[in-house]
Parts: C-alpha cells; structure tokens; sequence
C-alpha cells in the first residue's frame, strides 16, 4: 500500500507575543492525506490554518511532531533538501494569484519548470497544455492585467500544478473573487485536481465550496476535528 502524500503527526505551534507571553496556535494536529483526496480545511481568521499549510508545505517548521512527504520524514532535512522537495511534491495556490506582471500567462506557467530545470520548449508545452484544460488557450499570450481576476486565478493553479505536484495545498483560492466567479474557478480547480490524481488540503470560508469536496476538517483549539 503506497504511503500517503502528507502525514502530520503531533504538529505543535508555538508564538511568542511579547518577552513572555506564549500562544500555541496548533496543539497537536493529525492529517493523513491520501493521493486522490480533496480536504476543506475551515476555519475562523486567526485560528491557524495558513500556520498549518505552511507547516504542511515546507515553508515554516513546526515547534514538535513530524511531518511526512511521501512517507519520507522531514525533520532531519537542510533548507537546500527541503526546497528541493517542495518544488518538486507540493503545488501552492493563494488567495491573490502573485503572478509576474511582465510576463504571460503561458510563461507564468512555463518558469517554474524551467526553474527545476525542465527544458523550455517541454515546459512551454505543459503550460499550454495547462491553459488549455483551464479554457484560457486563447488567452495564454496574455500578461496578468488583460486577465480578468477569475482568470488570473486560473492561470495560478495552472502553475501550481506545472512541475507535476503530488501535493496541493490552496488558501483561500477563490476568497478573492465575487461568488459566481469563485463557483467557476472552484469547479475548474476541482475537475484538473481530480484529472491529475492530487491530494489536495483547500482552505476556504465558503461553506458551499467546503461541501464539494471528499471530506471537511475544522482547526479548532489547535486540533483538527471534522467540521
């Protein structure tokens, strides 16, 4: 049986707010994400859920337990190891697309690849290939601001999923938009995520969207808990 894509064991997160004060905003998480599985992670602002997509991303450090990509521990990994499996397991979209203004949707698309290292052309013709799925082929020679804000966001998971992620993690994907285009966006999201088989932890205030995916998970007090 293949390992699970993400495992989080135990993660505790610990701030300190002035010269003592101390706020644990993640007491103990557990998550098992499987390939193929789609997670609403809700939760009130504040409550820790970008803290805990970063712990899960490689992008902060938990105070105690383990992380696992692929089964693999991370714990004893250098921030070199770490970025290399970021780049190459975890796609991340946010709820503001953080595009490059100065290049095009496809080239959006197409620099992650180059970045690790994915000759151009192959990775020119994977973002084309993206845009396609998404319904923006006729708009991939486009830079960001002839796109509209939904589009925008589309090209952004087009270029989560560039270099082929095992793991996508999106935080308020669609917070940012006006509820008809969010229904859009999310149902494209959906549909490619599923097309390729990720394991997914989405963040969202949106109940409705929450409701379409395979399983909801509340953060509350610092643990998980089905919502």
């Amino acid at each position: 049986m293949a390992d699970p894509v993400l495992s989080l064991d135990g993660i505790t997160r610990i701030y300190n707010r002035g010269s003592v004060a101390e706020v644990a905003v993640l007491q103990g998480v557990d998550l098992t994400l499987n390939g193929g599985e789609i997670v609403a992670l809700e939760a009130p602002s504040g409550a820790g859920k970008s803290t805990l997509l970063h712990i899960a991303g490689l992008l902060d450090r938990p105070d105690g337990g383990a992380v696992r990509i692929g089964g693999r521990d991370v714990a004893g990994m250098g921030d070199r190891a770490r970025t290399g499996l970021r780049r190459a397991e975890i796609g991340f979209v946010y709820q503001f697309h953080h595009l490059l203004p100065e290049f095009t949707a496809l080239e959006n698309v197409a620099l992650p690849q180059m970045a690790a290292g994915i000759a151009g052309r192959s990775a020119r013709a994977r973002a084309a290939e993206l845009l396609d799925r998404v319904g923006l082929a006729a708009r991939a020679d486009h830079r960001p601001a002839a796109l509209s804000g939904g589009e925008q966001q589309r090209v952004a998971f087009c270029r989560a999923l560039a270099n082929r992620p095992r793991l996508l993690l999106a935080d308020e994907p669609t917070g940012n938009l006006d509820p008809g285009t969010a229904d859009q966006v999310f149902a494209v999201m959906l549909g490619l995520a599923r097309d390729e088989g990720l394991a997914a932890l989405v963040a969202t205030h949106n109940p409705d969207l929450a409701a379409r995916m395979d399983r909801r998970l509340r953060l509350q007090a610092g643990v998980l808990v089905p919502a």
